[in-house]
């Protein structure tokens, strides 16, 4: 059963090529927004907290602060009205989930940025 899903998915499914990118990262998700008759695009820069699930079931959490609220948003990678991804900075993580950047305020907040 698992070859068929699997076979489907590479066959008909279109794929999207989007940069590589792990937890830590800053990046820029710019995707689309329909409202009514009228359609625009829109970007969320953010942190990835966590990259989870393979194939069609991979998403990808990011995290932004606006204002002194964080706000949290999981993109599917598969998603339609996602245009485009835009890594601004590579950041240097130990862990895989970054849950603890969620308490972390101020100068603590900051991820060291990885060099090339």
């Amino acid at each position: 059963m698992e070859e068929l899903v699997k076979f489907v998915q590479d066959e008909f499914v279109t794929k999207k090529d989007f940069p590589e990118f792990s937890a830590g990262d800053t990046i820029t998700v710019f995707y689309e927004i329909r409202e009514g008759e009228k359609t625009r695009t829109q970007f969320f820069r953010g942190v990835v907290i966590q990259v989870r699930g393979t194939g069609l079931l991979k998403t990808f959490t990011i995290r932004k602060m606006s204002g002194t609220v964080g706000v949290e948003r999981i993109f599917p990678v598969n998603m339609p009205a996602l245009q485009k991804v835009e890594i601004n900075k590579k950041g240097s993580v130990r862990r895989k989930r970054i849950y603890y950047f969620r308490g972390l305020t101020g100068k603590k907040a900051r991820i060291k940025e990885q060099r090339y």
